[in-house]
């Protein structure tokens, strides 16, 4: 049961923050801050929701 809740959790954290990464990523490469900030917003915000649900998970 705890590997279940941990995939629940953690893989679409996981997702998110590659997303983030590639966003960041392109940012960088187009010289585009804006871009930068949303994929750093992505990963900071997954990480912290990801935290967040499995502490609150019994």
């Amino acid at each position: 049961m705890l590997v279940k809740s941990f995939f629940l959790i953690f893989v679409p954290a996981l997702a998110v923050i590659a997303l983030g990464v590639a966003a960041m990523m392109a940012g960088e490469a187009d010289d585009s801050p804006g871009l930068g900030g949303i994929g750093m917003l992505l990963i900071v915000g997954s990480l912290a929701a990801a935290v967040w649900k499995a502490q609150r998970s019994p």
